[in-house]
């Protein structure tokens, strides 16, 4: 009976943690580091070489904090400047999930 209660527990465990684990990530969190980490940095203020080469904008700066979501998504699917398009590389939902996930950047 003890064994049971065990493995139960155990269970218990591993499937709370692993809840934790996924609700402590955003949906474009993912994307954003598959795609945009490269150049905009882990914080989003693209101090990375690439960043730094393509003149990546700080997403706390005040030109990016005043654009709209629907602007955000637009320059993320055709591009801006040295910044290449991600349209037909990514689905609308996956820039829609990363631009919330600008946002939770902007906020740090």
């Amino acid at each position: 009976m003890l064994k049971h209660i065990t493995h139960a527990g155990a269970i218990g465990l591993l499937v709370f943690f692993a809840s934790v684990t996924s609700l402590a990530q955003t949906p474009g969190a993912d994307t954003y580091k598959a795609k945009c980490q490269m150049c905009h940095g882990p914080d989003g203020l693209g101090n990375t070489p690439a960043g730094k080469a393509m003149k990546a904008r700080p997403f706390n700066s005040p030109d990016v904090l005043k654009e709209s979501d629907t602007d955000l998504a637009a320059v993320i699917k055709n591009g801006k400047g040295k910044m290449p398009a991600f349209a037909g590389k990514v689905a609308d939902a996956q820039i829609t999930n990363v631009v919330a996930y600008i946002h939770t950047l902007q906020k740090k």
